[in-house]
């Protein structure tokens, strides 16, 4: 049990929760999840297999993908085997420590997707408005040192998160409103002063996300002009096609990630099942989308992952 210098004990579990209003039908919510997960374990480790087999598929922005595609895993993993033995065999506990490393993992993940977001912006931005110098700006060292500012950025903004949370006592009602533990839910719980976690979360929020959103808005600008610049018509779509994919990974990630945190902060008349619903959307439908978005919009994936398909079909019918 985490001690606490305050009056009253400190929980050393929380109560996770699955649907509100619907926990007869548990069993049967977990069943769709499933196969969410499975398409997101699927789609992403297909991505990585095909980039890294796949000699065209070498040049910034597919490497970019696949560091997605590892986050995109990482992300899913750390929430969804958990939630799984919520609905299926109603295990709603979670120790005080998992939940703490369970927040560190969603928020410094989350903090890291949206750095790579940025990144691969930035090399669309490159790759549209100052073409000749790409290869020359995007080498692979550079996407390395990206990578890892992403990840010590992610570390450094929301390693704070359970810092503060331990700090605080906990007395009252252990009941969270997710079936994960993030840091605005949990924080709600606590029967002591939340102002530094409040100031500190927001202010996390708006360096990280909101900074990146800013970055990213900015460069779509840019090569918004720069397009519309373009002698014809077919140069034109051929330009903004390349960023199609790119842009609904942003919308994917950015419009579930407002939602929950609006939610979080003002929505507290609203009923928990869109708590619920929300926080559902921001960690799930983003993992499962971005792969199956970029399979569709990309055509050297999309061969690839066809002939993987009917190779796998050939070996079956040979059996």
């Amino acid at each position: 049990m985490i001690s606490s210098n305050a009056t009253g004990f400190s929980h050393s579990s929380f109560i996770l929760i699955g649907i509100p209003g619907l926990e007869a039908a548990h069993i049967w919510i977990a069943f769709p999840l499933c196969s969410i997960y499975i398409i997101t374990l699927l789609g992403n480790t297909t991505i990585l297999f095909i980039i890294k087999t796949e000699p065209s598929l070498h040049e910034p922005m597919y490497i970019f993908l696949s560091i997605l595609a590892v986050i995109d895993l990482l992300l899913s993993t750390s929430t969804m085997p958990k939630m799984l033995m919520l609905l299926w065999f109603d295990r709603t506990e979670i120790s005080f420590d998992a939940c703490l490393i369970q927040m560190f993992l969603i928020h410094s993940l989350s903090a890291i997707e949206s750095t790579i977001l940025v990144a691969m912006a930035f090399d669309r931005f490159i790759a549209i408005c100052h073409p000749l110098t790409h290869a020359s700006i995007l080498t692979i060292p550079v996407i390395a040192k990206v990578a890892l500012m992403a990840i010590v950025r992610g570390v450094l903004f929301f390693a704070p998160f359970p810092l503060l949370i331990m700090r605080l006592p906990f007395c009252r009602n252990n009941v969270l409103s997710h079936s994960y533990c993030v840091h605005q839910d949990v924080m709600k719980l606590a029967c002591a002063d939340i102002t530094p976690s409040i100031v500190y979360g927001l202010l996390a929020i708006l360096l990280v996300m909101g900074v990146d959103s800013l970055l990213i808005f900015l460069s779509y600008v840019i090569i918004l002009r720069t397009v519309l610049k373009l002698a014809s018509r077919q140069e034109r779509l051929k330009a903004f096609n390349t960023c199609v994919s790119h842009l609904c990974a942003v919308l994917t990630f950015y419009i579930p990630l407002i939602g929950l945190s609006v939610i979080h902060r003002f929505g507290n008349s609203l009923a928990p099942t869109a708590h619920n619903f929300m926080g559902n959307v921001y960690l799930l439908v983003p993992p499962a989308l971005n792969p199956i978005v970029y399979g569709v919009k990309t055509k050297q994936i999309r061969r690839r992952a066809l002939k993987i398909f009917q190779r796998r079909i050939s070996m079956l019918s040979l059996v």
